[in-house]
């Protein structure tokens, strides 16, 4: 999939607001307004830290992994499409870039065992299209969706 010309992909009227806050950056907790998110965050063992704690790349590759779910069933839905059985999951990766700074990559794992490779293409491509955590991510940082 290439992307063609900038897409305006902003919200147009903003229906839900999550709110969380980190206390100790990656050797602290992080928490959410309404109590749902309470864990520990550490620095894994590959970056230097005891791994005694949840990271910002999990808590991202959750967030994206549920989210482009989503939007895949919804997408299967609109079809005709019961995508029961169906899974996605993400790796987030995290290293230096070429500012200094870091960057993240993001490789995705979608397993549709009910539908035929072809169709199981066009329904991860209109998922890729839909799913907000696509929208923020294209452009910034490299996405691979795999179908498995």
């Amino acid at each position: 999939m290439t992307d063609g010309p900038a897409v305006d992909t902003r919200p147009t009227k903003i229906m839900y607001v999550a709110e969380a806050t980190a206390h100790g950056g990656r050797e602290g907790y992080v928490t959410s307004q309404d109590g749902q998110i309470d864990l520990k965050v550490a620095m894994p063992p590959q970056l230097g830290g005891d791994g005694n704690g949840t990271n910002p790349e999990q808590l991202f590759a959750a967030g994206y992994s549920s989210c482009f779910h989503n939007a895949l069933i919804l997408v299967g839905n609109r079809e005709g499409y019961d995508l029961a059985g169906s899974t996605v999951a993400a790796k987030v990766g995290i290293g230096p870039n070429a500012q200094h700074g870091y960057g993240l990559a993001v490789a995705l794992s979608v397993s549709l065992p009910v539908v035929d490779p072809d169709l199981a293409t066009k329904l991860v491509d209109a998922a890729h299209e839909i799913c907000p955590y696509s929208n923020a991510t294209r452009g910034n940082i490299d996405v691979t969706i795999l179908l498995g």
